[in-house]
């Protein structure tokens, strides 16, 4: 027989799904927004991210509310505080995908520096990142989380070819170029941070399932 609990942790699943999926969401949209040197679409992505804090400020009372009511033990305790740690990871990663459409506006009047190849890479990975720890949750896979681990070798060394690029190709030959250069390299920097954030997530999911913690300790991940 199904528990009461159960079909209110079904719940929380689905918002927490539904602000993962947000999240992504202002990730495409603020990259979109730099790629088009669209200044309406950035202002949307920052106007839509009170929807996002209203969602997470709900999905918190709610996991609030599950412990006062249930008292839960072991594999749901850990499943509702992992929700909760995930829960604001996604608010930090929306809060980011703002960062970058401020970023955006801040280049769209003034002359392109050069074509976007790296960035849309790192964006790339990161959406991944953040899409296969957000799936590592709602299954509870292991292997998923460890994935996102994995791959975040591969996001740091994308924003290192940009940072090279930005400093040794345009900032030391020519200070002009410096104002627009230092944008995109916060951009590169903000979509690491994403990165960043969804390893933290992956983690959060392998000490749900099992009860280990990887965090600063990566021969776990063997």
């Amino acid at each position: 027989m199904e528990r009461h609990v159960d079909q209110e942790l079904n719940e929380l699943n689905k918002s927490i799904l539904a602000i993962g999926a947000s999240a992504e969401e202002a990730i495409f949209k603020s990259i979109e927004a730099l790629k088009n040197r669209d200044k309406e679409a950035a202002r949307k992505v920052i106007e839509d991210d009170a929807a996002i804090d209203a969602l997470e400020l709900d999905i918190d009372e709610k996991c609030i509310d599950l412990i006062a009511r249930y008292q839960p033990m072991a594999k749901d305790l850990r499943f509702i505080t992992t929700g909760m740690k995930i829960n604001a990871e996604l608010e930090r990663i929306a809060d980011i995908a703002v960062d970058i459409a401020q970023r955006t506006l801040e280049l769209v009047d003034k002359p392109i520096l050069k074509p976007l190849i790296d960035i849309p890479k790192l964006t790339k990975v990161a959406q991944d990142m953040v899409k296969t720890a957000i799936d590592a949750f709602i299954k509870g896979d292991i292997a998923m989380a460890k994935k996102v681990l994995l791959t975040d070798s591969e996001a740091d060394e994308l924003r290192n070819i940009i940072q090279r690029e930005l400093i040794e190709d345009y900032m030391e030959k020519d200070g002009t170029t410096a104002p627009r250069a230092v944008q995109l390299l916060l951009i590169a920097r903000f979509l690491e941070r994403i990165c960043d954030h969804a390893t933290n997530i992956a983690e959060d999911v392998i000490y749900m399932v099992q009860a280990e913690v990887v965090r600063h300790h990566p021969e776990k991940l063997k």
